[in-house]
């Protein structure tokens, strides 16, 4: 019961009230900052599918005018608004030795007007799948994590080299082909440039494959523990000798191999055997390839470490298991806020929903982050972020909505897709 008593919707309001006006002056008209709240809320909510339907109809609107405005015309800056909420968040959790994760997630489509749609390999599915994808950057903390940035990316023969399906999709004139990692320097370089508090950065092999990612890390004096394959080759034995990162770990003796745990899984603590061995070519660099083993199945993955200062073994094991936070962040932005429920095709909306979407995500994190008890009994797991979404819907977010408004949408929907449905037949009798 100590969980349940240390929960205060009164003070969840608070930081509920709190976290909209952070991002009110990013509003200049009355309604779309009034919409932006209700659309926020209604992320939080317990509504099934998070689109400006069904948004709407728990704001108690009459229509989804007001919503969609705010995603498609609407004057505001999301940028200004992502900007707001990281420095939010870092206010709630920042820490020195905190990691900036980068990773990639799929959102599937259908057709073929949603900007920066093709078919493409997306994680999210496991195959390659008509879908876009965006870049995120994640917070990780001992205090929490959270997602901090995202950048949508745009196919370079599909959607670069053909200026008229950009136009079409509202795509800045200034946005140009970037690469995965490319935008992840960009999301990383303002971050650091805004002051936050960061030092580490870890990222799969799409990242730690490339040099300028890297190179821009050691000029700004950020460590990284970066995954690569296991072709890559590495200088060993004071720069004298390069191999492959495959073989380096065949001739590693067994007791070089170290047990520690990655962190916490939902099974249980991420157990894994571990070595390292050192690839610096200059005195005094500060270099390693972290090597890390499945006890079970003796699977290998490998990872370019460098830091400013020394460090012990367990700290780069450390920053190598934060990686997985970004994965799991992507689950529960998806499963909590409707990360992945937008209905936009335009590259405005597509930023503004994500961004919105991310300050709620925001919201819960901070809210578990600060009704942790310091003296917790230890016969209740801590509170998790989707524990928090149940309470403050049955705490602060109950909505208690009249009968004929709910008539009212019922007719609204059924309409809207009797007017699709006649669309839809009209267009195949036309083929």
């Amino acid at each position: 019961m100590a969980a349940c008593h240390s929960v205060d919707p009164a003070g969840w309001r608070v930081i509920l009230d709190e976290a909209q006006k952070r991002v009110a002056g990013r509003f200049v008209r009355a309604e779309p900052r009034r919409t932006a709240g209700q659309f926020v809320e209604g992320l939080l909510s317990g509504v099934e599918r998070k689109t400006c339907w069904s948004l709407a109809e728990r704001a108690g609107h009459a229509d989804p005018q007001a919503m969609q405005r705010l995603l498609r015309t609407a004057v505001w800056d999301a940028d200004a608004v992502r900007d707001d909420v990281r420095s939010w968040l870092v206010e709630q959790l920042g820490h020195t030795d905190a990691v900036l994760v980068t990773d990639e997630t799929g959102f599937l489509k259908k057709g073929l007007c949603s900007v920066g749609v093709q078919r493409q390999y997306t994680g999210t599915a496991g195959r390659i799948e008509n879908s876009q994808v965006g870049v995120f950057l994640a917070y990780v903390t001992p205090h929490g994590r959270a997602l901090i940035d995202r950048r949508l990316y745009l196919p370079e023969t599909t959607w670069c080299d053909q200026p008229d399906r950009l136009a079409a999709g509202g795509v800045p004139d200034q946005v140009g082909f970037a690469t995965k990692p490319a935008l992840a320097r960009q999301m990383i370089a303002d971050a650091l440039d805004a002051g936050v508090l960061a030092g580490w950065v870890t990222a799969d092999e799409v990242y730690g494959a490339d040099p300028g990612l890297r190179a821009d890390l050691e000029q700004r004096q950020i460590g990284y523990v970066l995954a690569i394959g296991c072709d890559r080759r590495v200088h060993v034995n004071d720069g004298r000798t390069l191999i492959r990162v495959d073989e380096v770990a065949d001739r590693i003796p067994t007791a070089e191999w170290q047990p520690h745990s990655c962190g916490p899984g939902a099974k249980g603590p991420r157990e894994y055997l571990w070595a390292w061995i050192t690839t610096a070519t200059h005195p005094g660099e500060h270099r390693w390839l972290l090597i890390r083993r499945n006890r079970t199945t003796g699977e290998l993955a490998f990872y370019l470490c460098w830091s400013p200062h020394p460090v012990p073994l367990h700290t780069l094991v450390t920053v190598a298991g934060s990686r997985w936070s970004i994965e799991e962040l992507f689950q529960t932005g998806k499963g909590q806020v409707g990360l992945d429920h937008y209905q936009v095709r335009g590259w405005t909306s597509w930023h503004r929903f994500i961004t919105l979407a991310i300050l709620a995500l925001a919201v819960l994190t901070i809210l578990a982050a600060t009704t942790q008890q310091p003296h917790a009994d230890p016969e209740i797991i801590a509170l998790t972020v989707a524990e928090t979404r149940q309470l403050l819907n049955a705490l602060v977010l109950t909505v208690t909505l009249p009968p004929e408004h709910t008539l009212h949408w019922s007719i609204c929907r059924r309409t809207s897709q009797a007017r699709a449905r006649r669309s839809h037949y009209q267009r195949r009798q036309a083929n």
